[in-house]
């Protein structure tokens, strides 16, 4: 199996992530800020399963060994030093998370409900808890205790598949022509920075990430069929979690507009 094989396997899926019913749902502001305050998990456990990768790839402990891979070692932190210190539409470094709070803030949204979460996940010390004890829709809550059941109990590939197929290689594109649909129709809301953050993620996915998350996919599977079929499965799944996150923040906007 390679690559081609995995993006076959995966197909159906993908095609219901880029023609689900969502994206002709968000129409209003209030739309896009429930958008934004559910999608805001997936924002930050994407960073979850980065430092996984790099801690499983480098060694980020003491005393300092060097790792056998280095070109795997190369390509995770080539990608961790954009994720996690990228420049902002200000100039300022600051994570990707972090980029999206703030254009959270900008526009008007809530950042409450993550922040309540990651107060929750500091003080429990136990991920699993927090997710389970947590106000969050079923599919949030089941989006992301796969994200920690992967980073917990997944080899290195399987994790890198997470991080491969199931985020680098989705559809940024598609909410930016949303946004700039959104600029045009409510002037009123500034979005630069919401557009700056999806602009910047198709421009290093596409360029940058998207091909570097490949190879690293190739470099630790090389010609183990084995290991080329859990990518595959675990790539299914990370998807479908995906679809069932979009379906949760599809009812909730529903459930708002039906309140209405």
């Amino acid at each position: 199996m390679n690559i081609q094989k995995i993006n076959q396997s995966i197909a159906h899926q993908k095609e219901q992530l880029l023609h689900h019913s969502l994206y002709d749902k968000v129409k209003t502001i209030d739309d896009l800020h429930s958008f934004l305050e559910n999608h805001v998990f997936a924002v930050w456990d994407f960073m979850s399963l980065l430092k996984a990768l790099q801690s499983k790839l480098t060694c980020t402990t003491t005393p300092w060994f060097a790792t056998e891979n280095t070109e795997t070692r190369y390509l995770i932190n080539e990608i961790v030093l954009a994720e996690e210190s990228d420049l902002t539409i200000d100039g300022k470094r600051q994570s990707h998370f972090e980029m999206y709070l703030d254009a959270m803030k900008y526009c008007g949204a809530d950042t409450n409900g993550i922040h309540s979460f990651l107060s929750e996940v500091s003080s429990l010390q136990n991920i699993f808890v927090a997710i389970k004890q947590s106000n969050l829709h079923p599919n949030i809550k089941a989006f992301l205790d796969f994200t920690f059941r992967v980073i917990e109990e997944g080899k290195t590939h399987e994790i890198a598949a997470a991080f491969t197929f199931g985020r680098e290689d989705l559809i940024p594109s598609m909410f930016t022509e949303i946004l700039k649909n959104f600029q045009a129709n409510f002037p009123e809301t500034d979005l630069s920075k919401l557009i700056y953050y999806f602009e910047r993620h198709i421009e290093l996915d596409a360029d940058e990430h998207g091909p570097m998350a490949m190879k690293m996919i190739t470099e630790l599977c090389g010609n183990d069929s084995k290991k080329w079929g859990e990518v595959a499965e675990i790539s299914i799944h990370a998807l479908e979690k995906r679809i069932g996150l979009w379906n949760a923040i599809e009812e909730v906007i529903l459930e708002k507009e039906a309140v209405v």
